[in-house]
């Protein structure tokens, strides 16, 4: 293998595919990223059996190329000396077996290989039926889905998002139990069959930080065990998870006491504040009580002091509430939620309650209160 490439194009495609290994991984190939050269261009591979990268530069995005090939090398080292030089034309060269020499006009590296053979064969194939979403809503449904998954590994299929597509609609959900955050995202096109997947949360926030904001779709092919995701010149793919993802539509109330709405940004900057009284021992309770056209925000600790925030608030009714509740998940809920007027939606001072943008109900955000008796 030899070529030659600018320095900030290979820089950029080694930044997608360095997220696709593990130092931390005992299987040295693991650690490696696979150079693929080929007439049409470089190919880029990692994976550390949890998720697959592939990136593509295209033979115009290449100075030059001598002689095709592939080798096997440390992400680590390849990319931090790949990072390190200046922004000129490298030359890459396979000096001798699973050995190569990597230069600039003033500078010359030899970095030892592992060999090719040995890392994994990736099955990165397209599916019959791929399903088309605009790239920044599929960032967005993430952001805003992703903090309510679990992080406890004891309960594998709610560290992970659910993906349940029927028609042209698809939900996507995640929940550790005591909160739910829930989105439908309406599709370009009807699935040809019904889809409930789960992917690993922290596969998709990988991907996320993958994805820019052009307008261009990202193609997502299901299978079995996996799941792809093709934009631009990037490969994506992921483990799926085993497993039943719990029915939300049992913990979503459908009938609600009283509803509430609120200023978003006065909402949030009054529990950040009822946030300071509250601790991890006692799961960050904040206390909320309604009294005609205002809901008091209030929480203490003993040794320390309390804190009490009123701010304006909109009810349907007459009806008044008290209720306890997680000022983190409450705050996690409120600002994924991203608009400026929020309703509350309360069933009762044990059961659930549901958050809403005020114009939008596509996105739903649950927690479970606490209680304090």
């Amino acid at each position: 293998m030899n070529l030659e490439i600018k320095q900030s194009i290979l820089m950029e495609y080694l930044n997608y595919v360095i997220r696709g290994i593990s130092n931390k991984n005992m299987i040295p190939v693991l650690n490696c990223i696979k150079f693929e050269l080929k007439e049409e261009g470089l190919y880029l591979l990692s994976t550390d059996n949890d998720i697959a990268i592939k990136a593509f530069i295209d033979r115009k995005d290449i100075e030059k190329i001598n002689s095709c090939g592939e080798i096997l090398v440390s992400g680590k080292y390849i990319y931090e000396i790949i990072r390190k030089l200046p922004n000129k034309i490298i030359k890459i060269e396979e000096v001798i077996d699973n050995k190569i020499i990597i230069e600039t006009d003033k500078s010359s590296t030899n970095l030892n290989c592992n060999i090719p053979s040995e890392f994994p064969i990736l099955d990165l194939s397209d599916s019959k039926n791929p399903i088309q979403i605009e790239k920044t809503m599929f960032k967005n449904v993430i952001r805003q889905t992703a903090f309510a998954s679990s992080n406890q590994e004891s309960k594998p299929v709610l560290t992970g998002i659910n993906f349940k597509c029927e028609g042209n609609i698809m939900e996507i959900s995640a929940t550790d139990s005591y909160r739910v955050s829930k989105k439908d995202i309406l599709l370009k096109e009807n699935v040809k069959e019904a889809i409930n997947i789960v992917i690993p949360t922290k596969n998709l926030n990988e991907l996320v930080k993958l994805i820019n904001d052009d307008e261009e779709d990202i193609n997502i092919h299901i299978f079995n065990n996996k799941v792809i995701f093709k934009f631009n010149n990037i490969i994506f793919m992921s483990r799926l998870i085993n497993g039943s993802f719990p029915n939300l539509s049992a913990l979503i109330p459908n009938d609600f006491l009283l509803t509430i709405e609120v200023n978003l940004h006065e909402f949030y900057e009054a529990l950040d504040r009822a946030s300071l009284f509250t601790n991890e021992e006692d799961k960050n309770t904040i206390n909320l009580v309604t009294r005609d056209n205002e809901i008091q925000i209030s929480s203490n600790i003993p040794e320390i002091g309390n804190v009490e925030e009123i701010i304006e608030a909109t009810k349907n009714n007459e009806e008044n509430i008290r209720i306890a509740f997680s000022s983190k998940y409450m705050m996690d809920a409120v600002k994924a939620l991203e608009c400026e007027r929020i309703i509350l939606m309360f069933s009762g001072e044990i059961k659930p309650i549901v958050i809403k943008n005020v114009e939008d109900d596509k996105l739903l955000e649950l927690i479970v209160p606490i209680r304090t008796v």
